[in-house]
């Protein structure tokens, strides 16, 4: 069992990088009765599997965890398995459409083997809120909701805003809060962390523990990563987003590809460089001192080397050089091998099955946005019909990094 540090050192560590803590005295007298009584507090954070994979914003709550856990403190890594067919409403325009179970169910597979590409397994419990969620029946949904107000909802700043213009607000909506506070009920969380966007729904949890004659949360709330586009949060329905099993090529590229501004927001909340490199390297970033893209590079080789072996992140680098500054092709480019036909092969089909593009549709705008070549021959054609007799292959480039060989036999 790991020791805990005193309360001060604890609050140091934990107030880093944080928004806000509330209430801050609270989390210090948990935290000192924690330590008195040598009990790990429970840390519960909820990621519902809308979309697969997690990505490097999800690592901003993840490394906070993992923070607790390096303390002593117990993680309760919840998988929103029944939230997430609802959607989240916190900051969305309209209504999000319903995921079918086997959707989330593919989804939340990828989150169970991912985490813990951050997270501490010996003081990680992964629990799923289908256990308690989906064996509600109508009653118990309508006692549920029977302990919030429409007032209270609409005091949310996102609902509020929709109401105001007119825009339809679904009662399904209203029910997300409350079973995503009903998670630490159910769970008897010491504390909840979220990102900002998630405020609302985070002191929804306190207020029902409190109704169900439990100790209140604490909550933490911590900034969002702004993707790779520097505007938007980070997430994969904008297509700005970083996988966290992504190769090493991939992620380095995609960090090379961000606006400079971003640099000491993703510096503070997603490298692990030592405190004084990172003070040091901020310190340089606000004065103009030196040049970005060797900070860039820092960054990107540091991102890297957290979810790959050692020695990854140079690799990578020597890799982003040998594309973009000798502009030459990979080492190693992948290859695929399809039995022959006398049918001609669509390239926007062969780019879709073989991981070359996420569907048909980005298959087809990648081409006529001119981003694919093959055989080192730009294609504008969408109808494109590739010959796939024996012995034929074609070298396919998708932007500036995916490469794919295919030779049919």
């Amino acid at each position: 069992m790991t020791q805990m540090p005193p309360v001060d050192e604890q609050m140091r560590l934990l107030r880093r990088g944080v928004s806000e803590i509330l209430p801050e005295a609270g989390l210090e007298k948990k935290l000192r009765k924690a330590l008195e009584s040598q009990t790990p507090l429970r840390v519960k954070e909820g990621f519902d599997a809308s979309a697969p994979d997690l990505h490097l914003g999800h690592t901003v709550q993840l490394r906070k965890l993992r923070q607790f856990q390096d303390l002593g403190h117990q993680v309760l890594f919840l998988i929103g398995d029944f939230t997430a067919m609802i959607g989240d409403p916190s900051g969305k325009s309209e209504t999000r459409p319903m995921l079918t179970r086997e959707e989330v169910e593919a989804n939340a597979e990828s989150y169970r083997q991912q985490c813990f590409r951050v997270l501490d397994e010996s003081r990680t419990e992964v629990v799923f809120n289908s256990e308690w969620c989906a064996a509600m029946n109508s009653v118990d949904v309508l006692r549920l909701a029977s302990r919030y107000t429409v007032a209270r909802m609409i005091e949310r700043d996102d609902f509020h805003k929709r109401y105001q213009s007119g825009q339809p607000i679904s009662i399904q909506e209203f029910l997300y809060p409350l079973f995503q506070g009903y998670d630490s009920v159910a769970l008897q969380a010491d504390v909840e962390l979220g990102g900002t966007d998630q405020k609302f729904n985070l002191l929804v949890g306190r207020e029902l523990q409190k109704q169900y004659g439990q100790s209140p949360q604490c909550v933490l709330t911590l900034p969002l990563l702004p993707g790779t586009d520097g505007v938007e949060k980070m997430s994969k329905s904008l297509g700005n987003a970083i996988g966290i099993e992504e190769s090493p090529g991939e992620m380095f590229g995609k960090i090379m590809s961000i606006p400079d501004e971003l640099m000491p927001t993703w510096l503070e909340l997603i490298s692990d460089l030592p405190v004084d490199e990172l003070e040091a390297t901020l310190r340089q970033l606000e004065a103009g001192e030196g040049n970005p893209s060797h900070h860039k590079r820092a960054l990107a080789r540091n991102i890297v080397e957290q979810y790959h072996p050692a020695g990854s992140g140079g690799r990578a680098e020597a890799q982003f050089d040998k594309l973009f500054v000798q502009k030459d092709e990979p080492d190693e480019i992948p290859a695929t091998t399809l039995p022959a036909t006398d049918d001609a092969q669509w390239i926007v089909a062969l780019m879709a099955d073989h991981g070359l593009a996420a569907s048909r549709g980005e298959a087809r705008r990648l081409v006529q946005q001119g981003g694919v070549s093959i055989n080192g021959e730009k294609v504008a054609d969408i109808d494109l019909n590739l010959d796939a007799s024996a012995g034929q292959s074609y070298r396919f480039k998708v932007g500036k990094r995916k490469f794919l060989d295919i030779l049919f036999t």
